[in-house]
């Protein structure tokens, strides 16, 4: 890829990757997709023979000129924050056959792939385990031949992850997402240097879930229903708190604190700037397409390597209906982009 801060876009409510960058005349360089599910129904059965998905999405992103991403989300089979399943060996035998057959099929391409490891399950993790320690979060780890050395814990399960990768899929890069829900940032780079995230490729950072204005109109129907009345419009012009300098210093702080590893914002919000407060369904305000799209040099400067956009839902404002911003800046863009170092 060329050396400057990449773009790229995820889930899109109402359109696909495909069909909004074709229709649009789009440039991307990551194209990410989900892989959900253990068990009956997941990401596995959804093509013939079992896993042929992974090929579908890395032509549809050779097609596009881009390299596949793919979020790995199959921890949240049982409910989000429900790790019962760590403790059975059903679901863990699945989970793992799951994880093979992904790296598998990846390596069968022959081409370069970004995995995502888990949103969301590190920092339950983080919440389960005693007085911050993650080998007291028990998994079903060396049950599977591959990571028969390995512990049986959360440290287990990103050693046997990352260990996965090299043997399968070597020319996949592979990274983990904290999840700073209690804003305590010392305490989650500290977690996620003790479960060894900081031996993986990439750090994935999420910007935020839901556009901003979701939020502020407490839209339970969209899939917004706040647990804070926290601000959550960020301020532009650096003036007033929050703001993205305050943001971009933090997201450093993950980056120095983690090995050096360069940061991927991931299912960064696609709302459209405003003065207004809230929104409708697909037509919440957000500003990070904008922010960060005219101000890259900041984000390359932080440890960035790419930005990806997305959805968290199906209600939140996308490519189809945000009045063509995303194509505007992201074409201005790429005519000047951000080099990096």
């Amino acid at each position: 890829m060329p050396n400057r801060l990449l773009i790229g876009l995820g889930a899109q409510s109402g359109s696909s990757t495909a069909t909004a960058v074709l229709s649009q005349n789009l440039k991307i360089d990551i194209d990410d997709k989900y892989l959900v599910g253990v068990g009956a129904g997941d990401w596995t059965t959804w093509n013939s023979p079992p896993g042929a998905y992974i090929a579908g999405v890395a032509g549809e992103a050779a097609g596009l000129g881009a390299i596949p991403m793919f979020t790995l989300y199959q921890m949240a089979a049982n409910g989000s924050g429900n790790l019962s399943g760590l403790s059975s060996t059903t679901f863990m035998s699945a989970y793992w056959a799951n994880v093979k057959l992904m790296f598998q099929n990846i390596a069968a391409t022959g081409k370069p792939a970004l995995v995502n490891f888990e949103p969301d399950f590190w920092g339950f993790a983080q919440q389960h385990a005693t007085n911050g320690n993650p080998t007291t979060v028990f998994a079903y780890v060396n049950t599977n031949p591959d990571c028969a050395t390995l512990s049986n814990d959360v440290v287990g399960i990103v050693g046997c992850l990352i260990g996965m990768a090299r043997k399968y899929a070597p020319k996949a890069y592979v990274g983990f997402p904290p999840s700073d829900w209690d804003n305590d940032e010392p305490s989650v780079i500290a977690w996620m240097n003790a479960i060894g995230a900081q031996h993986a490729d990439f750090i994935v950072l999420q910007s935020l879930d839901r556009d901003a204005g979701c939020y502020e109109a407490d839209a339970t129907a969209s899939g917004c229903n706040p647990s804070s009345n926290q601000a959550w419009y960020l301020d532009e012009t650096n003036t007033t708190t929050p703001n993205y300098s305050q943001d971009l210093a933090a997201d450093l702080g993950y980056h120095v604190g983690m090995g050096g590893l360069p940061l991927i914002w991931w299912q960064t919000p696609m709302g459209v700037p405003s003065s207004t407060r809230g929104g409708t369904p697909n037509h919440y305000r957000d500003n990070h397409v904008h922010y960060f799209l005219t101000h890259a040099a900041e984000l390359a400067a932080a440890g960035g390597v790419a930005v990806v956009f997305g959805t968290g839902n199906d209600f939140q404002t996308s490519v189809a209906t945000d009045g063509g911003e995303f194509q505007a800046l992201s074409a201005a863009y790429l005519a000047a982009p951000a080099q990096l170092p």
